[in-house]
Formats: structure tokens, sequence, C-alpha cells
């Protein structure tokens, strides 16, 4: 595959200057992947001692919740059967076919590797079985009989110790999640299979929304680059199956609407993903988080940007449907907080999870999101360095000293040039995501599926990586989620 254009953009000298492995990757990128790996490497060896110590961090195979079960299943040949052909084929198909049909080959190939990697644990206990039991979603919609009366009783039933305490996943969430599975339930496609393929089907979009928002903001070589990065995502071994996925897929289509909404100031774009943006707050609490992805989104979308407003009332729209049924965002979260402490969080020590939830990234992002951080930083950095000389120049006062300043800062993020505007922000507005629900302390162990919906961004800086090295990174990912899938068996 020829080199893309923005490759040399990404700067010859800090490229270079981080030295080759022989005709390998880069040398500073594999540091940076060792060190990941390296990270939950430690992570797991104290989870385990603590354990030996009567110390336990309480998540079996930590930092992963899993159990340690090596095995092989019905989906083991086709697995590596999509990870053989997307190493071998997958980056010359995206840099040749039309956009579109690439889009659909992603999707469907997105599928072929999630719902492969769930059948690894067999078709009832990988797919079927997965959201029936009696802490999951499926456990309550048969006594949901009016949606009305479960959206206005919904915050009561939040706290732990009641008769009648929502199960926990349901208790863990606002009640767009529960939801979902009643409506498909209603439409009569009852039962863990279906719901299963749902979450599955609606987690693959982030094969298409992903680049689709690359390609809108920054460079069609650009969006083509992370196209099998985020087909064969690691991710995928808790996408298929776990509600988290579903919640990936439908953030992701947010973000690639509202984005194609001030890209083209198409002001129904703009407002379906206000709305579906919305909605995933009342999907999960964490969503709020996608905030930085949003902000970057609007940032990069220039002057175009004012179709945003369509997207705020979409939003509005939707916040307001639910607080008119009966359910105050604010309240259910206040409640929540209080539920987490009074399961497995208040046992969980947050000394140990707030670095070790950082090393779970190596493995449910993949070992390259270390690399793209790395050279996001790196990009991000020299692209606003313009911004320090304004303060040495002294002359206009200080209002058009400011008035330089923020244009300097605009133009630093989107880019200091073709091919390469766009390629590190959304990276780094995923990582301040990360960062902040670690911090927060409110997602301790477990992260592999709860940070899924901004886990899959870090692959959006994919196209600063060079042409030469992406496809041994390519196969280093898959190789990553085969290996997880295959030695553990992952819960929820």
């Amino acid at each position: 595959m020829r080199p893309q254009p923005g490759d040399q953009a990404a700067g010859p000298a800090w490229v270079a200057g981080a030295g080759r492995l022989g005709g390998g990757p880069a040398r500073a990128d594999v540091i940076a992947a060792v060190a990941a790996l390296s990270l939950f490497a430690v992570a797991a060896a104290v989870g385990a001692t603590l354990y030996l110590l009567g110390r336990p961090v309480h998540a079996s195979a930590a930092p992963l919740f899993a159990q340690w079960l090596p095995h092989a299943g019905p989906g083991t040949p086709l697995a590596m059967a999509v990870a053989v052909l997307v190493c071998w084929r997958g980056p010359e198909l995206a840099a040749r076919l039309p956009w579109r049909s690439l889009l659909a080959l992603a999707y469907a190939t997105a599928v072929a590797w999630t719902s492969s990697l769930a059948l690894v644990d067999g078709w009832q206990r990988g797919v079927a079985g997965r959201l029936t039991t009696r802490y999951e979603y499926l456990h309550e919609v048969p006594g949901v009989t009016s949606i009305p009366a479960m959206l206005r009783g919904f915050a009561a039933r939040i706290l732990d110790f009641q008769p009648d305490s929502w199960t926990t996943h349901v208790a863990g969430h606002p009640p767009g999640a529960l939801l979902v599975f009643v409506w498909l339930d209603r439409a009569g496609l009852g039962g863990g299979a279906a719901a299963g393929v749902l979450c599955m089907l609606v987690a693959a979009l982030v094969a298409v929304a992903v680049p689709h928002t690359v390609r809108l903001l920054g460079t069609d070589e650009a969006a083509r680059a992370v196209v099998p990065f985020v087909v064969v995502f690691p991710g995928a071994v808790w996408s298929g199956v776990s509600a988290d996925g579903l919640f990936a897929g439908v953030t992701a289509a947010s973000v690639a609407l509202l984005a194609h909404g001030v890209a083209r100031r198409v002001a129904g774009a703009a407002f379906a993903g206000g709305a579906l943006l919305a909605f995933g707050c009342y999907l999960s609490y964490g969503l709020v988080l996608m905030a930085p992805i949003v902000v970057a989104v609007l940032i990069l979308a220039g002057p175009q940007r004012r179709t945003a407003w369509w997207a705020a009332a979409g939003a509005v729209l939707v916040a307001a449907g639910f607080t008119a049924a009966g359910f105050d965002w604010l309240t259910g979260y206040d409640l929540v907080v209080v539920r987490y402490y009074q399961g497995l969080a208040s046992r969980r020590p947050y000394g140990y999870w707030v670095w070790a939830d950082l090393a779970v990234l190596a493995v449910a992002a993949g070992p390259v999101a270390a690399v793209v951080l790395r050279r996001a930083a790196s990009a991000g950095w020299r692209a606003c360095a313009g911004v320090r000389g304004l303060g040495r120049s002294g002359t206009g006062g200080f209002r058009a000293w400011s008035r330089n300043a923020g244009r300097a800062a605009v133009v630093g993020m989107r880019g200091t040039g073709p091919g390469t505007h766009g390629r590190w922000l959304l990276p780094l507005a995923a990582a301040a995501a990360i960062v902040a629900a670690d911090l927060s302390g409110y997602s301790k162990a477990e992260v592999e599926r709860i940070w899924l919906p901004f886990g899959v961004w870090l692959m959006a800086g994919v196209a600063l990586i060079p042409a030469g090295d992406r496809r041994i990174w390519l196969a280093t990912q898959a190789a990553v989620a085969l290996t997880v899938n295959h030695l553990l068996l992952t819960t929820w």
C-alpha cells in the first residue's frame, strides 16, 4: 500500500528520531506498547499478590473481571479466519474500495468478528445466556407491565436491600437501558438470544461511525487507515455480549451524526445526533463523559458548527421527555452513587484500581492505543506550539493578543496542514474522558466493558502511525483479542 499524505506531515523528525527496529515499527512506539502491556502484567501480579495476602481486590483474574479458563469453541476457527483476512487484505481494501462499499464491508466484518469471539464461549454461554442472569436487564423485563409506571417509580427502586430493589445492572443505569430490552420484548423478540444479537449488531456500528467521523472532520486517507483497526478492535471481546457494547454503538453513531450535521450543515443529522447523545446519557450515567469527544467534534467542524444548535435542541427534547415521564436524571445519579457503595465497590481499593483500570486498556483497547496516544500527544504539542510564542510578541495590546491566541489555538487543535488535522484531537479527547472516569472512582474494575464507548475513539488517531507499520500493529491487536478470549471466560 502506498504511503499516505499524512505520514510525512506527522513530522519526519519525531518519527525518524524515534529510531527503527530493523524494518519494524519505531522504537518509541514499541516502547509505548510494551510499557502498556507491562503495566497490565504488573496489575495482574499485584492483584494476585493482594489476594494471597488476604486483601483481595474483588475481581477474579484481576485486573480483568473474568475467570481463568483456557478454552476453544465453535467461534474459534471463524475468529482466527477473520483476523487473518483483515490483517492480510484489510489495509489494501481500505485504501482502494469506494467509501460506501468499504463501510458496508467494515460493518459486516465487525459483526463477524464480534459474534465469532462470543461464540468461542459457545452459543448458550457466550450469546443466548449472557443477558439472562439475575443481575442483568432481562431479569426485570417481565415485571415491566407499564412503561409510564416504570419510569415514574424507577428512582424509588434504585437503592439495595428493599423488597423491590432493581437488579444490579438495572439499578446501576438510567431507565433507558431497561427500556431498550422492554421494547425489544414487546416487538416479539424477547429472550437472551435476541438481546445478545441486538447488542452485537449495534456494537458493530463503531466500525462505520468512527471512520466516517474522521473522514468528515479530517481526510479520506486518515479515515481509511482507521477502518481495519475498528473492525478488529479488541474490545469486541466484551461487545459480544454486553449492553456496554450496545452503548458504544449508540454513542459512536450519535457522534457520527453530529459530525455529519455540523460539518455538512445538515440540521436533521445534527438534531438526530444530539437526541441520540442525550438518549445515551439515559442508557448509562457515565456517558455524560462523551462531552470531551463532542467538544472535539465541534472544534474540528470549524465555522460550520453553528448547526450544533439543532443538536442542542434534540438533546433537550429527549431530556425533557424523560423528565416529563417521571424520571429525574440527577436524582437517579445521586441514588446510584449510594447503591454503588452498597455493593462490591465499597470493598474494592481505590489505590489499586485507579491505576489498574488504566492498565486494562492495554488489552481492552489493545497496545496500539498506547502508540496512538504517544503520537497524538506529540502531534498535539507541536500543533499548539505556535500559541506559546504569542506571549512574546507584546504588540497590539491584550485584546489583540487574546484574539490572536484564540485563533492560533483553534488552528493548532485542527492541525498543521492537510492530512494531519483531526488525527490527534479525537483520541486525546477520548483519553480525557477515560481519565475523568478513572479518577472519579465510580469505575473500579470492569472497565474493559464500561469504557468501550470511549476506548473505540482512541483508534481515531491510527493515521498518525506510518503506513508501513500499521499491518504489524493490526496483527498485534487481533492477537491480543484472541489470546484474552481463549484464555479467560469473560463475564457480564
